[in-house]
């Protein structure tokens, strides 16, 4: 009975923390979250791809990711508010492309219960309070970016200003992706290296707004994000990467850029026949043809290893449409 006794307030205890909405994501939340990642992760559960493919992410094409996304089920990673019904990009320094590791916030206009109920579960998190729109800025790392879906909002809706601009590039060395506005725009592109991909901006200060939680799920547009994703922002848009497929997706941009480069040189060159958008080659002959071509490429973007490890995949994944 006693055994009992003890039992019960621990269930009860457990329950409760399992349903308390947290307003930064444990790290456990975020793990499980984000099982299907199998690498290193940052110190609060994201994954950490690495800086390398954050790199060469940067020299893809927004269709080649889009591609590829597609081609492993996921149809909605992408986003340029370039709908009839919605505001499109303001984009800092539209010539830059910025890729990152996210941190996720989700604002909501201020409730003044729901608010008490944040300020209070914080302090119980342990989390600096009052918790204002910097608290994300405060889990930022070297290597992210801050997302955030503050629902459009363009008046009082500013989440930044040249400030917190300087902030988030001290922290994350990159810059923002906002479903809203910033203020002091003059300011923010003077900070050099950071970037901001935006809803639009406006001189008022933030108001009547509140953070409802940090490094949880949030909505982009027609995307959703979740912390640890991996972001390639540029001046056509914005692409949402799951980390477990970022580096099968940089080979195959990789793969599919050099393929297209051969093309181009097939063509410059009049090396095959070339009528109705296909050349007029055996398959057999072009690809014994392109792999020489790969032999005597000077710079490889990806090391040979990986080059030849996913051609034999995809040359088996082809072999296997073939026999069904």
């Amino acid at each position: 009975m006693k055994c009992q006794r003890l039992l019960l307030p621990i269930l009860l205890l457990s329950y409760y923390c399992a349903h308390t909405q947290n307003v930064v994501w444990p790290t456990e939340n975020i793990e499980e979250l984000t099982s299907e990642w199998s690498g290193d992760r940052t110190p609060d559960g994201r994954p950490k791809v690495s800086d390398q493919l954050l790199e060469r992410l940067k020299a893809l094409s927004m269709e080649e990711v889009w591609a590829s996304l597609g081609r492993k089920g996921y149809h909605n990673q992408f986003e340029n508010f370039a709908s009839t019904y919605e505001n499109g990009w303001e984009i800092l320094h539209p010539d830059q492309v910025m890729t990152g590791r996210v941190v996720t916030a989700q604002f909501m206009p201020l409730r003044e219960d729901f608010n008490n109920y944040i300020q209070k579960q914080a302090e119980k998190e342990g989390t600096k309070t009052p918790v204002t729109n910097y608290a994300p800025i405060i889990k930022l790392l070297d290597g992210d970016v801050y997302v955030a879906d503050s629902y459009g909002k363009m008046v009082e809706g500013t989440l930044i200003g040249d400030n917190l601009g300087n902030a988030i590039y001290k922290a994350g060395k990159r810059g923002v992706v906002f479903n809203g506005s910033v203020r002091d725009v003059e300011g923010l592109t003077q900070i050099e290296g950071f970037n901001g991909w935006i809803r639009g901006s406006d001189p008022s200060a933030i108001k009547q707004m509140m953070i409802a939680y940090v490094n949880g799920p949030i909505r982009i547009g027609r995307v959703t994000v979740l912390p640890g994703d991996v972001v390639l922002a540029k001046k056509t848009g914005v692409a949402f990467i799951p980390p477990h497929l970022v580096q099968e997706v940089v080979i195959a941009g990789e793969y599919t850029a050099l393929r297209d480069e051969y093309n181009f040189h097939c063509i410059k060159t009049n090396k095959y026949e070339y009528i109705n958008e296909a050349f007029v080659v055996d398959d057999e002959v072009f690809e014994k043809d392109f792999k020489e071509w790969l032999n005597n490429y000077a710079n490889l973007p990806m090391s040979k290893q990986e080059l030849d490890d996913y051609i034999a995949e995809r040359e088996a994944r082809i072999a296997a449409r073939k026999e069904r």
